[in-house]
């Protein structure tokens, strides 16, 4: 049987989060085979190179030319998000892009803009969702094995010191899009969004309590959800005991969640005996990668992508909206002509309409 040609990798972005890429994608190399990398310093590029076996660059487009790969993992600040997949796009490959996706809702309606029926689809990680212990709760909640989701809480409460804020592009609303709701809190919320489905209005309070930076270190909200279910979700950086922790109370059973950056099946507790998931797949990026690869070999969407990836980005808007305005904010009330749309600090940019 001849054997499936492997799909060509590149990275962009040889920061830290690039490692974790990387053991991702030699996880998977049965299938796929990193080739590139791309950075602007070139010393870290060559230093990032040399230990994957790649060849180095610090141009982009050069490397989109030479390499002509299938897949993309976009590994860089924020705020260089939707030009980068953009261009990853229009190349011909797939983009597989860090979180938060980009800067705003309209960001993200240009990245998928740019996408084509068939592919290539940008898909972005949110590995939390992709774990065997969250499609355990998924499949007991389907199977009515919890009941109804009555009441959740999702919390993601770190800290990072000043040196954290050193870095240039941090704590500013340009660059970061915002603060520990957007650079941290996201991966809690996307997997609660996962878990509950739709939510429906969000009511919110953000802080700037220690850190001098332009956005907030401390948000709260309260979310309704369209299966009636209310939610707490709270983001830190200022919390010296750190924990990401989801809740939920069913009318059958509770069930915890608590780990930090990622969780195996023993951190899923549950009020009442039910049978445990066969195997124990952590969430990490080697468990999400696998699903973009099918879906590239099939020519679909992957999962975390189009309508479904922008949720969690929906949210935080939403989040930002309430907390500057005071309002409740309804799920697709922000749409184009809302400043809210444009920036997570409702400021819309220059040379952009209302």
């Amino acid at each position: 049987m001849t054997a499936r040609k492997r799909l060509r990798a590149a990275l962009i972005g040889t920061g830290g989060i690039a490692d974790v890429h990387l053991t991702a994608f030699q996880a998977c190399k049965t299938d796929i085979e990193l080739v590139a990398a791309v950075d602007i310093d070139e010393d870290r590029a060559r230093a990032f190179a040399q230990k994957a076996g790649v060849e180095p660059y610090t141009e982009v487009s050069r490397m989109l030319a030479e390499q002509r790969p299938d897949l993309v993992a976009i590994c860089t600040p924020p705020s260089l998000h939707v030009g980068q997949t953009v261009e990853v796009l229009e190349s011909g490959a797939w983009a597989w892009c860090e979180k938060p996706p980009c800067l705003s809702l309209a960001g993200y309606d240009a990245i998928t803009a740019a996408e084509t029926e068939g592919g290539p689809y940008a898909s972005f990680v949110f590995q939390h969702r992709f774990g065997s212990g969250a499609e355990h709760f998924r499949e007991l909640l389907a199977k009515g094995e919890l009941g109804r989701p009555l009441v959740a809480h999702c919390q993601t409460t770190w800290y990072r010191d000043t040196g954290y804020y050193a870095v240039p592009w941090r704590g500013k609303w340009e660059t970061e899009g915002g603060g520990p709701a957007m650079g941290h809190g996201i991966h809690q919320m996307d997997l609660l969004l996962d878990l509950l489905g739709e939510w429906t209005e969000v009511s919110a309070m953000t802080a700037r309590l220690v850190h001098d930076v332009e956005t907030e270190d401390v948000s709260t909200a309260l979310v309704r959800f369209a299966n009636g279910a209310l939610a707490t979700v709270v983001n830190s950086v200022l919390s010296p005991q750190e924990v990401s922790r989801i809740r939920v109370d069913c009318t059958e059973a509770t069930v915890e969640l608590t780990h930090l950056y990622g969780y195996r099946n023993a951190d899923w507790v549950y009020s009442k005996d039910f049978p445990q998931p066969e195997v124990d797949v952590p969430s990490s990026h080697t468990a999400q990668l696998p699903h973009v690869i099918e879906a590239i070999r099939a020519g679909k969407r992957p999962p975390a992508s189009g309508s479904d990836g922008r949720k969690a980005l929906e949210l935080i808007a939403a989040l930002y909206k309430s907390a500057s305005t005071g309002a409740i904010v309804r799920a697709g009330e922000i749409t184009a002509r809302d400043p809210f749309h444009h920036s997570m600090n409702g400021r819309i940019r220059e040379g952009v309409p209302s």
